[in-house]
């Protein structure tokens, strides 16, 4: 089965950067895209970022355009998430997502979810 495991989380400034790592079990970047979503308290799950599985095109939300990165090491099943010049509103639960299909990653309906990894950014 495929695992995902988010890690990178934590407590940052406003204005500072954060990279979230998501681990993938062995053959996940050979079939599937994958993608970041994020869920604050009260909020429904956004989409942030996504990345093909082949190609290696990738997608952003327009709040984090120019400031998030999206990008994946096949060598290590690992997909990043460079976040920069954070906002207090980029605060949420990351949570990476996987599957076969970039469409589904995109919409939200991927097979596959890490258990999250909280980002908190203080003002």
């Amino acid at each position: 089965q495929v695992q995902l495991v988010e890690s990178g989380g934590g407590l940052v400034q406003a204005g500072g950067s954060l990279r979230l790592s998501c681990a993938a079990s062995r053959g996940t970047f050979t079939n599937f895209a994958m993608g970041w979503f994020r869920q604050a308290p009260g909020k429904e799950r956004e989409f942030v970022a996504a990345i093909s599985r082949d190609s290696g095109t990738t997608y952003y939300a327009d709040s984090v355009k120019g400031r998030f990165t999206i990008s994946r090491e096949a060598a290590k099943n690992t997909v990043y998430l460079q976040m920069s010049s954070l906002k207090p509103e980029d605060t949420a639960v990351y949570s990476c997502a996987a599957d076969p299909f970039e469409w589904n990653v995109r919409s939200g309906r991927s097979g596959f979810w890490g258990q999250g990894t909280q980002v908190t950014v203080s003002s």
